[in-house]
């Protein structure tokens, strides 16, 4: 969270009476007394704003203004005046100013104009880490996202799978990325600067096979729901795996393949082939921490592609999200969050509306489930991991529906 304010004015009484009034609100004001003690710390990669007075001896507020939209287009500068004339609030505003003060001003209307100025200041520096992420570096790191034991498990386990050659079957719960998965999988690999060709198995023939292997040769290719592939492609796509290695096949899956082969839906013998090197995406409701960091990475990408900027994500709402339901996970995040952005955040304040009582109980449900996911389904470990008699940790599993065995991997 930005917190530093660099607070420029020449008059020492000010500068301190104004570094107070941050302080109190939890802010880190950075005093100094001129533009050239300030210089040197209007910098892109500043973490706050600028809160200046405009009249002061030498460089002004103006020059001040200037030099730091040279520096940095999207850091916002605050300029305050004694003389609070329309001209010069013109002035300043048509030369980039986020806002304009007249002193004194009201210690609520100071903190408003500052609480909006390093929100956006925060969306910005968050849209430009991203960019470099996604220019540079570690694929699993700048595509997945979350920082639980679940999260870092499951880019490691991506790391490992992505520098062999074998195929890999990709399971999880609806919406939690398995095609994303498989991308960074082939862009950790190295076969990365060859082709990375998807199709969904539902309506694929051998012929369309062919063509997605050849499109995809020295590449990979993602076979989506390949539960859903017609039974005469299953063959074909055991056959091409036995006899040869150009493409390198991932495939994905929301059902349990192990149950369709025994319901007589699925080749076993595709099955054990895939099976060799699974990985399985955790749901949200696994990992409840990493719904905010999701949710904010969300929203910070939507509010840039809406050219808005959303209201803040307070500690409350945070809290909230993490006691819902997230039947879609990943995707049903992302449609929440631009809701947010639109300004509707109806699903987003749903759990607000709750009563205490069914607030814990989504909270004691993400728990347990988030215990079972770190220890792979083991119920022991998991009710020891939260200190609960077996007995009354599987009373809880009944209460909730949860069966221990899904979360294993």
């Amino acid at each position: 969270m930005i917190i530093q304010i660099l607070l420029v004015d020449d008059d020492a009484a000010v500068r301190d009476a104004v570094a107070q009034t941050l302080e109190l609100a939890d802010l880190v004001p950075i005093p100094a007394a001129s533009f050239v003690a300030a210089k040197d710390l209007i910098t892109p990669d500043f973490k706050g704003i600028i809160l200046s007075d405009i009249r002061m001896p030498g460089r002004d507020g103006f020059h001040l203004l200037e030099y730091a939209k040279a520096q940095d287009p999207d850091l916002p500068v605050i300029l305050l005046t004694g003389e609070g004339d329309v001209p010069m609030a013109v002035k300043a505003m048509g030369q980039g100013a986020f806002g304009f003060l007249e002193k004194p001003c009201s210690s609520s209307d100071l903190l408003g104009v500052i609480e909006r100025a390093l929100h956006t200041r925060s969306l910005v520096l968050e849209n430009r880490r991203l960019r470099v992420l996604v220019e540079t570096g570690d694929p699993a790191a700048r595509m997945l996202f979350g920082e639980s034991e679940l999260a870092q498990a499951m880019r490691t386990r991506v790391r490992r799978v992505a520098l062999l050659e074998t195929e890999v079957l990709i399971t999880g719960a609806l919406g939690t990325g398995i095609s994303k998965v498989a991308e960074v999988i082939h862009l950790s690999s190295p076969r990365s600067k060859a082709p990375f060709v998807k199709r969904a198995g539902s309506g694929m023939f051998p012929e369309h096979l062919a063509i997605a292997l050849d499109t995809a040769k020295n590449g990979s290719l993602f076979i989506d729901e390949i539960s859903q592939l017609p039974a005469e492609t299953q063959l074909a796509v055991f056959e091409y795996l036995e006899g040869n290695s150009d493409t390198r096949i991932l495939v994905g899956s929301t059902r349990n393949l192990r149950q369709a082969v025994e319901d007589g839906t699925f080749n076993s013998d595709l099955f054990y082939r895939i099976d060799v090197t699974p990985l399985r995406i955790p749901s949200l409701s696994e990992r409840p921490d990493d719904i905010p960091i999701l949710f904010r990475h969300y929203v910070a990408q939507a509010s840039e592609q809406a050219g808005l900027t959303p209201s803040e994500i307070t500690d409350e709402l945070s809290a909230n999200l993490m006691t819902q339901d997230w039947p879609g996970n990943a995707r049903s995040l992302m449609s929440a969050a631009m809701r947010f952005v639109l300004g509707m955040p109806s699903d987003v304040s749903e759990a607000a509306e709750l009563g205490l009582s069914e607030q814990m109980a989504r909270v004691e449900r993400s728990l347990l489930v988030a215990a079972l996911g770190r220890h792979n389904g083991r119920a022991v470990e998991a009710a020891e991991a939260l200190k609960l008699p077996r007995k009354t940790f599987y009373d809880k599993l009944t209460r909730y529906g949860i069966r221990a065995e899904d979360y294993r991997r």
